[in-house]
C-alpha cells in the first residue's frame, strides 16, 4: 500500500548536451506502491531523465529525493544501492554466459554464485512464471526470455523503486495480462514502478498516476481512471491516436516470395522450423504472430541466406534463392528491418551516412563501381532524413545520437530505398512512440499501394490486425492458424499463440 513518504521526487531536473537541451525543468513525483506510467515521443527526454533516476548521467540542475532523503546518484552502483533498478529497453545482457552468470555479475556478494544463488533465481523465476533455467546460455534465449531475464536481474538485487522501459513489447495479451498481476503484486507490498510504454491502453489499464512529457518537459499529469487514448496522444504529440488500418485491398496475382515445406534444424538435429509454406504477393502483407521463440527470427534468417534450410525451397518471384547468399538476395531486392536495430541495423557510432550504406555497399547511390559513392550516399541520405522526418541535427549525427523513434525512420527509409521488391518488416514499431508509429505505418501503406510485398512480424497484434492483408500464426517452429484480419481479435491471436486452437 502507498505509504505517506514518496517513493521519487524530481524537481527542476535539468540535462545539457553539445547542442541539445535534453530535459529542462522537469518534475515528477512517484508515490509508493504504485505504478506511475511516464509518455511522450521518442526524444521527448524520457529515456534522458530515466538515466538520471539510475545514476548513468547526472543532471546540470534540479534535484532528486528518494524516499525522503535527497540523493546524488554519481553511477548505478549507487542507485541500486539506494533501492532503484532498472530494465533498459535494449538488453544488457552477456550472450556468452549462462543466466545464472548475467544474473549474479556485480552482485556476487547477494548469495554468491553456487547454489544458494541457484535457489534465489529459481524462487524468482517460480514466483512471476519467468520460467529461466540458471544453466542456459543467454545466446539461446528468444527476445521474451531475455526481456524475463533483465525484469528477474532487478528483482534479484532487490530493487523498490522499478523502472521497466517497453516491457511489455515483446509479450502477447494473456503475457501482458500476467505481467500486470505480478506489478500489481510488487506495488501492494510497497514497491514502486516506474512503467515507460508507448501502449497507451496498456498505460490506462495498470497506472496509478501519469506523467506526459514533451519536448524535454513535463507538460501534464493524468488520472488513468478518467483520461482516454485520444486525450494522452494529443498530449504527447498534439494530434490524435492513429491507427493501422489500410485502405482496399492491393493484393495482385504476381507472387514475389513463396516458401515451399521448408524445415531448418538445428546442430543436434532438432527442428527450429517444420515444413513451412507461404506466398506473399505483389501489394500484400502477409503477417506473422507469435510468442517471441517460436520461430520467427530462425524464419527471417532462413528467407535473408543467413541460414540454409535442410529441406523445402524459396523462390524470390521465379528464382530458386534457397541457397543463394544474404548479399545477393539483397541485390535481387530484398529490404530488410531487423527486429532489434541496435545489434543488427545501426553502427551507432558511426554517422547516418554510412548508416545509409549498410546492406547496401554495393548499389548505387552508395557505391560506384567497386568504390563506396560518399557523395551518393550523403546525398541520399539527406532526402531519407527529409522524406522519413528523420529528425537530426545532421548526416554527420551520429546514430547513438537518435531517439529510438528516428533510429527507427532511418533504418525504413534506407530499406525502402532502391525500390525494393520484397521488405521483410520484424518489428517496425517496436519501441517507438505513437507519431514515429504513424509514420512508418504510412510508408508501408503506400509502399503495399505501389506493390511492394511485405512479410511482416509484430508483438503488436493491432498493428498485425491493421496492416496484414492474411495472418499466420507460428508456434514452435510450424504454422497453426490462419485468419482473416477483418474477423479476428488480439485475444484470438492471442489464444493461438499459445496453444490454445488452431485454424
Amino acid at each position: 500500500m502507498p505509504s505517506d513518504v514518496d517513493a521519487v521526487q524530481l524537481r527542476g531536473i535539468g540535462k545539457r548536451f553539445p547542442g541539445v537541451i535534453a530535459n529542462h525543468d522537469v518534475d515528477v513525483t512517484i508515490r509508493s506502491g504504485t505504478v506511475h506510467a511516464l509518455i511522450g515521443e521518442n526524444g521527448a527526454g524520457k529515456s534522458t531523465l530515466m538515466k538520471i533516476l539510475y545514476g548513468v548521467q547526472r543532471p546540470d540542475d534540479g534535484t532528486i529525493t528518494i524516499e525522503g532523503k535527497d540523493v546524488v546518484l554519481k553511477s548505478p552502483t549507487e542507485a541500486i544501492d539506494a533501492g532503484v533498478g532498472m530494465v533498459f529497453q535494449h538488453f544488457m545482457l552477456a550472450d556468452n554466459l549462462t543466466v545464472l552468470e548475467n544474473m549474479v555479475l556485480g552482485a556476487e556478494k547477494l548469495h554468491g554464485i553456487g547454489d544458494a544463488a541457484r535457489t534465489e533465481i529459481r524462487r524468482i523465476s517460480d514466483r512471476f512464471g519467468f520460467d529461466l533455467d540458471p544453466d542456459v546460455l543467454v545466446e539461446k534465449l528468444g527476445v521474451a526470455a531475455r526481456q524475463r531475464l533483465e525484469i528477474a536481474k532487478v528483482l534479484y538485487r532487490g530493487a523498490r523503486i522499478i523502472i521497466l522501459d517497453e516491457p511489455t513489447a515483446v509479450l502477447v495479451p494473456q503475457e501482458v495480462e500476467a505481467l500486470f498481476v505480478n506489478l500489481r503484486e510488487l506495488k501492494d507490498a510497497g514497491n514502486s514502478v516506474l512503467f515507460i510504454s508507448h501502449k497507451l491502453d496498456e498505460v490506462l489499464a495498470i497506472a496509478d498516476d501519469i506523467t506526459v512529457m514533451r519536448r524535454g518537459t513535463t507538460v501534464g499529469t493524468a488520472d488513468s481512471h478518467t483520461a482516454t487514448k485520444r486525450q494522452l496522444a494529443e498530449l504527447m504529440v498534439g494530434s490524435e491516436l492513429p491507427s493501422p488500418e489500410t485502405e482496399e485491398s492491393t493484393v495482385t496475382d504476381t507472387v514475389e516470395l513463396s516458401l515451399d515445406g521448408v524445415t531448418l534444424t538445428d546442430e543436434f538435429g532438432r527442428n527450429l522450423l517444420t515444413d513451412l509454406s507461404l506466398k506473399i504477393r505483389r501489394g500484400e502483407v502477409l503477417g506473422i504472430a507469435g510468442v517471441e521463440g517460436n520461430g520467427q527470427s530462425e524464419l527471417v534468417e532462413t528467407i535473408m541466406g543467413m541460414r540454409i534450410p535442410s529441406a523445402g525451397t524459396i523462390k524470390l518471384g521465379d528464382q530458386d534463392v534457397t541457397h543463394w547468399h544474404t548479399r545477393q538476395l539483397r541485390e535481387a531486392g530484398i529490404g530488410y528491418i531487423p527486429e532489434d536495430r541496435h545489434r543488427h541495423g545501426l553502427l551507432l557510432d558511426a554517422p547516418l551516412w554510412e548508416n545509409r550504406i549498410l546492406g547496401h555497399q554495393t548499389r548505387p547511390p552508395s557505391a560506384k563501381g567497386m568504390w563506396i559513392n560518399r557523395k551518393g550516399a550523403r546525398q541520399d541520405t539527406e532526402r531519407i532524413v527529409a522524406d522519413y522526418d528523420v529528425r537530426a541535427p545532421g548526416i554527420d549525427t551520429p546514430a547513438r545520437a537518435l531517439s529510438g523513434g528516428n533510429q527507427q525512420k532511418l533504418i525504413v527509409g534506407r530499406e525502402m530505398s532502391g525500390d525494393p521488391v520484397l521488405l521483410i518488416a520484424s518489428h517496425p514499431t517496436r519501441g517507438v512512440d505513437v507519431g514515429a508509429q504513424a509514420a512508418i505505418w504510412d510508408h508501408i501503406k503506400r509502399a503495399r499501394r505501389a506493390g511492394l510485398a511485405v512479410l511482416l512480424i509484430s508483438a503488436d497484434l493491432d498493428e498485425l490486425i491493421g496492416l496484414s492483408d492474411t495472418i499466420q500464426v507460428i508456434l514452435r517452429g510450424r504454422f497453426v492458424g490462419t485468419f482473416e484480419p477483418s474477423k479476428v481479435t488480439p485475444q484470438d491471436l492471442g489464444t493461438a499463440m499459445t496453444g490454445g486452437e488452431a485454424a
